[in-house]
């Protein structure tokens, strides 16, 4: 049971975005935490370009994870999540992979516009066939409704998530923060991830 609802919230993180889209203005901060405040409800954080904001976490902020992987790991069958640039012709170039556990298969599934750079999508979706190259593995990606061709540089970062908490927020930790963005600046985090030992999560 207790895995089934870790399973649930981690799904939660990855579907929740499109309803708060609806609702009210979402912003995304990837920074690192500076400060946690003694109650552990606001972090200080400084972001990728510098920029000092704050974070806040509620009872209903949930939390994943973010472990180095491999290409290794990258194999049909899995069901992945790929942010991505434009490539050559019709295919799309990886900038980063994230495998999700088997309880998230079938999380946020589609093709669509993504904000990690300017033209960027990400696809998330099964693997259905990998051809491996001396420039990298090419794959293809299939999603209920089309499929995406992939080519992922051997240089590409390859992670997973894990169950989080919010004990996981520390100074140091670099993380990806989504929620409402308030009058102030500050979010209201529904979700954090958070890099394990140090990682700076790509995505």
């Amino acid at each position: 049971m207790a895995s089934l609802k870790t399973a649930l919230a981690m799904a939660f993180v990855f579907a929740i975005v499109p309803a708060l889209a609806q609702n009210a203005p979402v912003a995304s901060a990837r920074a690192t935490i500076e400060t946690v405040s003694a109650d552990g409800a606001s972090l200080g954080v400084k972001t990728r370009a510098g920029e000092e904001r704050t974070i806040r976490v509620s009872p209903k902020t949930r939390f994943a994870l973010v472990i180095p992987a491999t290409l290794a790991d990258v194999k049909p069958g899995s069901f992945v999540g790929v942010a991505a640039m434009p490539g050559e012709g019709s295919e799309l170039k990886a900038m980063e992979v994230h495998i999700f556990p088997e309880a998230m298969r079938g999380t946020g599934e589609g093709h669509r516009p993504f904000d990690l750079g300017p033209g960027s999508s990400m696809t998330n979706g099964n693997i259905t066939a990998r051809v491996d190259a001396t420039s990298g593995p090419k794959l293809t990606v299939t999603y209920k409704g089309g499929e995406q061709a992939i080519v992922v540089d051997p240089s590409t970062p390859i992670v997973t998530l894990a169950p989080g908490a919010q004990t996981d927020l520390k100074p140091g930790a670099a993380i990806i923060a989504r929620g409402p963005k308030q009058d102030d600046g500050s979010i209201d985090a529904a979700f954090i991830l958070v890099g394990k030992d140090g990682l700076v999560p790509p995505m």
